[in-house]
């Protein structure tokens, strides 16, 4: 039984134990019903199957750090050095472009489209850290523009309703930032700072009520800030490292929420057997519906 607000509990609970190395990058997905993610450095995609809580992993050649339905059929997916279309059916991928070839230090990170069905993807440096990444967004005639540079983490990439705001972290600036969203991104400001957090701000989605919901990094916990900038709802997680979350069901109001053992010693992973695990809540908001990429 997944806990409900409504029910006071306020701890998410694992739903399944698919022990991820590095669970990222989660999805709902209405043309099947099916909850989907990346285990990034464990090379491998997934679903799951609400109703009868069964999973399907789906082994990649190489790491997927995000990815997404098409509208079309198949997926759009970020490998670590570029963005593909790839069908899971047949195996067949078509490459649209190559991510910083010329920067061997970074790699695709997070990802989602926006309301019109754009992909829009950011890097992270993984070996020295420096802020020298970018954001970039593919349209549907497969056209690849650079929204953001001097990136060191990005993450927390999600839209408001109307589509005319994103929301972004670079996550060691410990802050959700804004922006106004249209051909380019203009007005940036601060939604939230971490902080004072217990983490990180790591991968985010948005409410229908405004809310960005925040997996916190290293903080054992979820969290909701609402559209002035406040955390109004915290979701207890019993384990270190939570990643990325989604709202999917029916009725789009469970929580789903991916969690990474990446870097935790013996010791943690002895206390924490479930790390790796997919968990959900229903925190008592309903989510948004992500849109298929429209290429």
């Amino acid at each position: 039984m997944i806990p409900t607000r409504e029910g006071k509990l306020t701890c998410a609970e694992l739903i399944f134990d698919c022990k991820n190395k590095h669970g990222e990058g989660i999805f709902w997905n209405a043309i099947n019903g099916l909850v989907w993610w990346t285990d990034i450095e464990g090379r491998t995609l997934w679903s799951f199957d609400p109703v009868t809580s069964r999973g399907q992993p789906y082994p990649m050649e190489d790491r997927v750090c995000c990815f997404a339905p098409r509208e079309s059929g198949g997926l759009i997916v970020a490998f670590a050095d570029r963005i593909s279309l790839l069908d899971l059916d047949n195996g067949t991928e078509e490459k649209i472009c190559d991510f910083e070839p010329d920067n061997p230090e970074t790699r695709t990170n997070d990802g989602r489209t926006d309301r019109l069905g754009r992909f829009v993807v950011g890097g992270m440096n993984e070996v020295s850290g420096a802020a020298n990444s970018s954001v970039i967004r593919i349209d549907g005639d497969l056209k690849v523009e650079t929204l953001l540079e001097g990136v060191a983490c990005a993450n927390s990439i999600c839209f408001t309703a109307d589509g005319k705001t994103m929301y972004f972290a670079d996550t060691p600036e410990r802050e959700i930032l804004a922006f106004d969203y249209g051909s380019k991104l203009s007005g940036r400001r601060v939604l939230a700072s971490f902080e004072g957090e217990p983490g990180l701000p790591d991968g985010s989605c948005v409410d229908a009520e405004g809310g960005v919901w925040n997996a916190e990094w290293e903080g054992r916990r979820v969290v909701r800030v609402n559209p002035e900038g406040h955390i109004d709802t915290v979701i207890d997680m019993p384990v270190w490292k939570p990643t990325c979350c989604a709202f999917g069901g029916p009725n789009l109001d469970t929580l789903f929420i991916t969690t990474s053992c990446l870097m935790s010693n013996e010791a943690t992973l002895k206390r924490e057997p479930n790390s790796g695990g997919l968990f959900a809540v229903k925190p008592g908001f309903n989510g948004l519906q992500d849109i298929p990429f429209c290429g």
